[in-house]
């Protein structure tokens, strides 16, 4: 015991468990007649949104639902799915946000193995969701409370599948009196589930300590001004939608919502909204780079994105400054909040060639703020490699903005926090300015001859030719050289290319064992995130057999 540990304990006064649900409280005291929510014809200001999130609270603590209960939601990025956020962990409760495009199985898969007691669902998604309700009731002996959603913007055909209805349900019960969130900030908030590319998706935990802070990481990265004005391009089943319906809440801004996400809406929305922020996976920017200039008339304001899911390429980096749109580079996965890392623009970048601007912007970079630790070592020794570029090591996390663990799987646990880092999986090098650099994926490399080819690198070369959309390289079986490269293309609306074309563009910007031995022009199988599924191409590749 020193001086300082006598009479100066935690009390009501000083110590208030850190969570995301603070800032919605704040943003209705202080911005309650501030736009909030845009949605079609929908309208609400940050006192309207809370008092629906505060109703929906009550909604579901009349049901039962209370700390460690599990509350899924089948949502688009609609004003439901919002209030979901700030509603479910104002109970202590934790918010399952399921994938809108998994098949039913998978889906049942989930909602047992999170013990979900409740389920909020959109119309749009009920033949799935009755065929996972079905299955979790046959296989599983499990029956859940069912909401539905029928959303103002929606006009298409699904059948109610529960008890209740979303809006009649918030109709009948008074708002809480306050959105309280945790009393200790270690409680998971959320539980995400990874795609499940090999064996069961593995349920990953987050908690509320790391949601607040991310959401502030977020602001602090992106300069983020008081009151933005938010497009929802990226999903918020992903990752919680990287922690922004928090983000956004901390800083009085408008949620605008987008049930569908394609070019033409998307621009739309930015003229007619002013929308000065938003998030997407590269395919969604280039959707944008590759749109007729018109549809971008109008838009005066300037426009801020952000990339992350997939390493961006040169081209689409210099696509956007093109079109006026200013875009950072973030990195992460699901198991760190979602963006946990960013290429922080130094001020001496400006006055770089514009093909060194990409370089430097095409990076991973550095870690967040709030995140104690980013680095690459050798997994074998855990010890970190050389800062020179060219030693390649996988990239690790540790601190507040990582993942409790993965839920029912200890074993996963304790393997992801081996030498008491977060392993990503990501092979990369650390630069001499200390910014790190994705080389790929451990499993996407491609080893041929004994040298190992980043597939990054090759796509980065093939998306510098102006007719590529999308594209993919994958490893080949091949009898002398154990592996080659493959490439999957996708053109741009009206581009034609031939292979050979692409061949030799790829000839003049990577050494020769690098190019691709075979280009397929084929429709590259995503996420609903946008990220490429690999293992969908190989799978292609390796049923096709060795045709060396």
């Amino acid at each position: 015991m020193n001086i300082y540990d006598t009479g100066l304990d935690r009390c009501a006064a000083n110590y208030v468990a850190l969570s995301p649900i603070g800032f919605v409280e704040r943003s209705a005291e202080v911005f309650g007649d501030l736009p909030a929510v845009i949605h079609g014809r929908r309208r609400y200001r940050w006192s309207e949104l809370r008092g629906r999130s505060a109703r929906l609270a009550a909604a579901l603590r009349a049901l039962g639902i209370g700390r460690g209960h599990t509350v899924s939601v089948m949502l688009p990025n609609t004003p439901e799915m919002i209030e979901a956020h700030y509603a479910v962990p104002a109970l202590n409760a934790v918010l399952n946000t399921l994938n809108t495009r998994l098949d039913a199985a998978l889906l049942a898969w989930q909602l047992n193995h999170c013990e979900a007691q409740v389920l909020i669902t959109d119309r749009e998604f009920a033949p799935t969701m009755a065929g996972a309700l079905r299955l979790l009731r046959e296989e599983h002996g499990r029956e859940l409370i069912v909401i539905d959603v029928a959303d103002s913007e929606y006009t298409g055909p699904g059948e109610r599948l529960g008890t209740f209805e979303y809006e009649a349900l918030l109709a009948a019960h008074a708002p809480l009196e306050h959105l309280d969130g945790p009393r200790d900030e270690w409680d998971a908030i959320a539980v995400s589930y990874t795609s499940g590319t090999t064996g069961d998706p593995k349920g990953v935990v987050t908690h509320h300590r790391g949601a607040y802070l991310n959401a502030v990481c977020n602001a602090a990265t992106w300069t983020m001004p008081q009151f933005p004005t938010y497009l929802w391009t990226l999903p918020m089943f992903h990752c919680n939608g990287w922690c922004f319906p928090w983000t956004v809440a901390m800083l009085g801004g408008t949620h605008v919502c987008l049930r569908k996400v394609d070019a033409p809406t998307i621009l739309a929305a930015m003229r007619e909204h002013g929308v000065d922020h938003y998030c997407a996976a590269p395919i969604v920017h280039n959707l944008l780079i590759a749109a007729a200039p018109e549809l971008r008339a109008g838009i005066t304001q300037k426009v801020r994105a952000m990339v992350a899911g997939a390493a961006p390429s040169a081209s689409m980096i210099e696509g956007m400054t093109r079109i006026g749109f200013d875009i950072t580079h973030v990195y992460g996965l699901t198991e760190v909040y979602g963006p946990a890392a960013v290429a922080v623009k130094r001020p001496g970048w400006a006055a770089q060639p514009v093909s060194e601007q990409t370089r430097l912007n095409g990076r991973q970079g550095v870690r967040y703020a709030l995140q104690e630790g980013m680095t690459v070592m050798n997994a074998a020794d855990m010890m970190p490699t050389p800062a020179d570029g060219q030693t390649m090591g996988e990239i690790m996390f540790r601190g507040n903005i990582v993942m409790k663990g993965y839920l029912k799987n200890p074993a996963a646990t304790e393997k992801a926090f081996e030498g008491g880092w977060f392993r990503t999986g990501d092979l990369a090098v650390m630069e001499p300015d200390r910014y790190v650099k994705i080389k790929d994926r451990s499993k996407d490399i491609i080893i041929s001859g004994g040298e190992n080819i980043s597939s990054l690198e090759v796509e980065d070369a093939l998306y510098r030719h102006p007719a590529v959309l999308a594209c993919a390289v994958v490893a080949r079986p091949d009898a002398k050289w154990g592996e080659t490269p493959v490439a999957f293309v996708e053109l741009r609306p009206g581009a034609q290319v031939s292979a050979a074309e692409l061949v030799a563009h790829c000839k003049g910007l990577l050494a020769g064992y690098k190019v691709p031995r075979e280009v397929r022009f084929e429709d590259i199988p995503k996420t609903s995130t946008g990220k490429i599924q690999k293992f969908a191409l190989r799978d292609r590749v390796r049923g096709a057999g060795d045709e060396s």
